[in-house]
């Protein structure tokens, strides 16, 4: 006779608990969340020069030649001597830099889970009729990358070619191979000479087409990289920006620069810049993008747009505080192939970029991925895509032969928090970076950047670029900001002279609080130099 206690049937066999491996990594990410702390004032957003003296004396020697570790020892090693050295970036609400999302919790599961299972993405395998299936990954990409479209108010339809990249470098790249094998083979009799078949010069020779130039305002150095990578060279960038406002597009140069391109067999890039990495400035008013698409068609021109943190503003609230911004990124879905970032302000992981683009077979062209029959698509699939699904096997649309599941937290960021969620979000970041420069411009120790005669709030996206009036501060101003140890801001010059930038990145965004907390930060650096 048994007693209520006593095992019977399946419980005869209790469950032995985690195997060894699920038990190491349950209590590493246990011990590494105990270490990792959530920024509070007192808590330091950069490591002191002793923390990286000591990380770097507990480094290996080379050469190589050391005793095998157990894991939880060399866990040990990386919590309490690489961990403490590196910055706060993503746990703090004051780091300012670069322009630099933290990483919202679900989207650090969903990365969590991506290096768990560890899918390399690469091909897609349509549902099979026989009954077996590969792995999700590509559909769940495929479907993130749509979600992405509809937030930023793009017509899926009008964008079929769409792929993860590393960053927004790797879609700039991808933009502008795009673009030089468009002009190219436009220009072509024969497809069989596209720069993709027979290289850039004898494809250039064969169209025709003498030289390739960029034409832009302000660029970032991930486009002049790009153009050193394809072999356009750092010189074929040419700047058409205003004299006055040297971030937009200047179409009074634009069409001229057009006209004496094709009169010198030149073809033409137009790349432009939606978001301008120093001021945050737009390249484009309301109606530029029609005007520069029609410009585009007239002289076989290719439209790029680098909208690494810019392009964002479309999925702001469609409100009065706003119609600024969206007024500047208005006319966006008329290019030829924009870039995104994911890492900046959707707020996942590093690497994360994204690139949209109109012509699916310009992008095959240029990235099929040839003679390897072992990463050949199934039958029912053709180098571009399913036959079936409609999906683009990421292998022949992208650099990359490996490539991790990088969608998946951006997938889990637009399904946790939805278009209300992410509006908030972005609404916070302008909401501070306006304060901060209303409060910038009404100081008597600093003063806003670019100088203009009245400070417009709606023009403020989330970026503020300001310089201390007393010359002999602004020579050591970002660094006597970062060495209070309260907040983190970044150099950089405008106009030949040094600035400091805020860039508001963060989900972590409490508007009221931060602005009081930057705003006693700043106050302090100028008033203590002053009695210094």
């Amino acid at each position: 006779m048994t007693t209520p206690n006593t095992p019977t049937g399946p419980d005869l066999h209790p469950d032995p608990g985690p195997d060894p491996e699920s038990a190491f990594l349950l209590s590493a990410y246990t011990r590494l969340r105990a270490t990792v702390t959530t920024h509070t004032t007192t808590h330091p957003i950069l490591p002191t020069p002793q923390t990286l003296t000591q990380t770097l004396s507990s480094l290996p020697s080379a050469p190589f030649d050391l005793p095998p570790s157990t894991p939880s020892s060399t866990l040990t090693h990386l919590l309490e001597s690489i961990l403490p050295s590196l910055n706060q970036q993503s746990t703090s609400p004051y780091y300012y830099g670069f322009v630099t999302g933290s990483c919202l919790p679900i989207a650090q599961a969903a990365d969590n889970l991506v290096t768990a299972l560890d899918q390399n993405v690469q091909v897609h395998f349509p549902q099979s009729s026989s009954g077996w299936v590969h792995s999700s990954a590509t559909f769940v990409e495929s479907t993130t990358l749509s979600m992405l479209l509809s937030l930023l108010d793009l017509p899926p339809s009008r964008f079929p070619a769409k792929t993860f990249t590393t960053g927004a470098t790797g879609a700039n790249i991808l933009g502008l191979a795009c673009g030089r094998e468009y002009l190219i083979s436009s220009r072509l009799s024969s497809p069989e000479k596209s720069v993709a078949k027979v290289g850039l010069v004898k494809a250039c020779i064969a169209a025709g087409v003498a030289d390739i130039k960029i034409l832009t305002s302000k660029p970032h150095s991930s486009l002049l990289k790009a153009a050193k990578i394809l072999g356009l060279g750092e010189e074929c960038v040419l700047d058409v920006g205003q004299d006055d406002k040297p971030w937009r597009i200047d179409l009074d140069k634009l069409e001229p620069a057009l006209k004496e391109a094709e009169k010198n067999s030149t073809a033409c890039i137009i790349a432009i810049s939606s978001g301008e990495v120093n001021t945050g400035r737009f390249a484009t008013a309301i109606f530029d993008m029609p005007k520069i698409r029609s410009l585009a068609d007239r002289y076989k021109a290719w439209i790029h747009v680098d909208g690494a943190f810019g392009i964002f503003a479309r999925a702001l609230p469609k409100t009065d505080q706003f119609l600024s911004l969206r007024a500047c990124v208005a006319g966006m879905e008329l290019a030829d192939s924009i870039c995104v970032d994911g890492h900046k302000l959707l707020n996942v992981p590093y690497d994360n970029g994204i690139f949209f683009s109109r012509h699916p077979s310009t992008l095959t062209q240029v990235f099929s991925n040839p003679g390897a029959a072992y990463l050949a698509p199934p039958p029912s699939s053709s180098a571009a895509g399913s036959q079936e699904d409609g999906i683009f096997g990421p292998l022949n649309i992208g650099l990359e032969n490996s490539r991790r599941f990088r969608a998946l937290p951006v997938y889990a960021v637009l399904k946790s928090e939805g278009r209300e969620g992410m509006e908030a979000m972005f609404s916070r970041m302008v909401f501070l970076a306006r304060k901060l420069a209303s409060f910038i411009h009404n100081s008597e120790h600093y003063e806003m950047l670019p100088e203009t005669e009245n400070h417009v709030e709606e023009d403020i996206f989330m970026i503020v670029l300001f310089r201390a009036r007393n010359e002999a501060l602004n020579n050591v101003l970002v660094n006597r900001i970062n060495q209070t140890g309260k907040m983190f801001v970044s150099g950089t010059q405008w106009q030949g002279r040094k600035a400091v930038r805020i860039a508001v990145s963060t989900w972590r965004v409490e508007v009221e609080r931060d602005a009081k907390y930057v705003e006693g930060v700043l106050r302090e650096v100028a008033e203590s130099f002053v009695e210094a």
